[in-house]
């Protein structure tokens, strides 16, 4: 079956729940922020076991459902929940997830995820703007990918439109927004303390185990991506890190509400657009 069957198919399982409008924002949720989900009116809610090419299995703090309705006046599809590449080895496991936005009318995309810091000044519970990443440790999603599609420039993989509605709307919701370059971790341990010191050198303010194998995923599709990270840590052997998934995410959750402000002053950015 063909990627574009594939994300057809899944799209059909959404409409026969109702879901048949185009979607004006889509957001993956990371570990412990599935607050803003639960603020969603009209909502359809349906499990990723119910949709053909979904991804199985569970993590402790993802629900692992699609959530459809409206928020500040727009329609939203929200992933509860992401499949990592440390769960079965597979760097693609997002492909029919995210593809099949390409079926909704290909809607930017906002990925969030819980994030340990490098930099003293982006502590625990504060919103970071990725603005770029580094994929040194982990293997591309599009491996096996064929034609030329697959050879996805990635200048700019972080929209700097998307970016610059982020940094309104922080400004109008009074919310402090850092930003930063991301590094990806593929987990599920955590990074050493000589890991750590070696992202600061490469340039990196954030490591985590998700987010940079979607935005390739995404980039082949053609859709328009900005990410969100939630400082949960400082990185092992900074200022007294030592990270643990407990941690992430009771810290995620505390600053769950502050995420939910941010997004929805970004979808009300959207709807002025």
């Amino acid at each position: 079956m063909s990627s574009e069957a594939e994300f057809e198919r899944a799209a059909r399982i959404l409409a026969e729940h109702g879901v048949t409008r185009a979607i004006d924002c889509a957001i993956v949720l990371g570990t412990g922020l599935g607050l803003l989900a639960e603020q969603v009116e009209d909502a359809v809610r349906i499990p990723y076991a119910a949709i053909p090419g979904f991804p199985s299995g569970a993590v402790s703090g993802h629900a692992r459902q699609l959530c459809i309705g409206r928020l500040e006046g727009r329609t939203v599809l929200i992933f509860q929940g992401r499949a990592h590449y440390y769960e079965g080895g597979d760097p693609a496991a997002m492909r029919v997830p995210l593809g099949m936005l390409t079926a909704l009318g290909s809607p930017p995309l906002i990925l969030t995820n819980a994030a340990g810091s490098l930099r003293p000044e982006l502590p625990p519970g504060s919103l970071v703007l990725v603005n770029d990443h580094i994929n040194l440790n982990g293997p591309n999603p599009l491996i096996g990918d064929t034609g030329d599609g697959r050879f996805v420039p990635m200048v700019d993989a972080y929209d700097p439109a998307l970016r610059e509605r982020l940094k309104a709307a922080a400004g109008k919701a009074g919310l402090p927004l850092g930003e930063g370059v991301y590094m990806w971790f593929s987990g599920p341990s955590f990074e050493t303390p000589a890991e750590i010191r070696m992202a600061q050198v490469l340039g990196a303010d954030l490591v985590g185990m998700s987010t940079v194998p979607e935005v390739i995923l995404a980039r082949r599709q053609g859709l328009r991506v900005a990410a969100v990270s939630v400082v949960t840590n400082m990185g092992a052997g900074l200022h007294g890190g030592a990270p643990h998934h407990g941690e992430t995410k009771d810290v995620a959750s505390a600053s769950g509400g502050e995420l939910a402000r941010l997004l929805r002053a970004f979808l009300r950015e959207l709807a002025d657009a």
